[in-house]
């Protein structure tokens, strides 16, 4: 036996209560709903009839009983914000759309696409606008999507591409929603239900463990994986770069500070000196030591707006330190009339010096050049072998003679 058709009815008033044609695409609907909904409520712009009897964000003209004058007025809000709640409701699914367009309302009351109960009429209006009704807390029952997973991707950058900026090409394959049905399965646009599970997400096995017994499993279902619905309705995901900076052979960087090594000689130290560095973008930099002046080893020297760009104000530069290294002469024995000569420009000496009486009174020493970190890790090895041999004698037992 066959079910009856569903019976026909008007099919225009939901067009009608947002303004717009029944060829509306989905933007234009929603635009119109936005603007009505503007219209009609009290603390987005509101009825000019309503704000001339007092109604909105600053409350009731007390003329007449305040209760019974804004219990009036909320229900006039109540059923205006629910025809158009139900209208772009309707209207915004595709699904019940096809079903108003062609059967009208009384089908969708009778059933058909799904319709179930009642929403908030304001849980629409605060899913485009946020927060509550009158100004109230925001709705929990606004559905959020689904967002796609992240794809990170390390992006490795010199130094010189750092700072100079640079062009990067990436090729990266993923899956698209078909244009024609946008991921739905339908020329509509209407979901379709999962046949595994018949739209619940879960499955149930039955099986039999014994005689008379049978033992029910509900898992979830292995064809949509618990999503129910093939619409793919999700947000897609971001592609996010993570840029690592590669190892430069001459320049450190820390924050927006550039640091260089530069060796100086004995002489150039005390003499000054001059050299060209050249930078990241290939400028060639003139460093040279003021007149006179004497560099210390291990002494830094800065020169301003010569680092790297400061991150959003690229037009601001950090610092370039030059940290100086002074390298003195491996080997040569000065004679005494170069020493003499030395003493006349270098500072004097920091010790006095002894007289005949008080260096035959001291005792005679010999100094060996030694490389220090040589010897420290040989002190560090024989006391490590020392406390291994005293571990070792302190183990064995003890035999003791025995007394009569």
């Amino acid at each position: 036996m066959f079910g009856r058709a569903p019976r026909k009815s008007d099919s225009t008033k939901y067009y009608e209560v947002l303004g717009v044609s029944k060829s509306a695409s989905q933007d234009e609907l929603k635009k119109a709903y936005r603007k009505a909904a503007i219209k009609n409520h009290p603390d987005k712009g509101g009825d000019p009839e309503k704000k001339a009897l007092g109604v909105g964000r600053y409350g009731l003209v007390p003329v007449l009983g305040v209760a019974f004058f804004l219990t009036i007025i909320i229900c006039c809000i109540l059923n205006q914000f629910k025809e158009l709640a139900q209208a772009y409701e309707v209207l915004s699914d595709p699904e019940k759309r096809e079903i108003y367009d062609q059967y009208g309302e009384d089908a969708l009351k009778e059933g058909m696409g799904g319709a179930g109960p009642s929403h908030n009429p304001f849980d629409i209006f605060e899913s485009f606008f946020g927060g509550g009704a009158f100004g109230g807390g925001g709705s929990s029952r606004v559905r959020r999507q689904k967002h796609g997973e992240d794809v990170v991707h390390t992006l490795k950058c010199s130094l010189e591409e750092l700072y100079n900026g640079a062009t990067k090409k990436l090729s990266l394959s993923r899956n698209i929603l078909c244009p024609k049905c946008k991921g739905k399965g339908s020329k509509s646009g209407a979901s379709g239900k999962c046949y595994g599970c018949q739209g619940t997400g879960m499955k149930i096995t039955t099986r039999q463990i014994g005689l008379g017994m049978i033992q029910q499993m509900q898992h979830v279902c292995p064809e949509c994986r618990g999503s129910a619905d093939e619409a793919p309705d999700t947000i897609t995901g971001d592609i996010v770069f993570v840029v690592q900076q590669k190892e430069h052979p001459k320049f450190k960087r820390k924050f927006d500070d550039l640091y260089v090594e530069h060796t100086l000689s004995l002489t150039e130290a005390l003499c000054g000196f001059q050299f060209a560095l050249i930078h990241l973008d290939g400028r060639q930099l003139l460093i040279k030591s003021n007149p006179g002046e004497i560099i210390k080893p291990g002494q830094y020297k800065a020169i301003n707006d010569e680092g790297m760009p400061h991150h959003q104000r690229p037009f601001m530069k950090g610092r370039l330190y030059i940290h100086f290294n002074v390298e003195f002469p491996e080997s040569g024995i000065l004679s005494p009339d170069q020493c003499r000569s030395l003493e006349t420009i270098l500072p004097p000496r920091a010790s006095k010096q002894l007289s005949d009486m008080e260096v035959d009174d001291c005792e005679e020493t010999t100094l060996h050049d030694v490389n220090i970190d040589d010897e420290m890790r040989r002190k560090q090895h024989q006391h490590q072998q020392e406390a291994y041999d005293e571990d070792d004698e302190t183990s064995m037992p003890r035999v003791q003679c025995a007394q009569q």
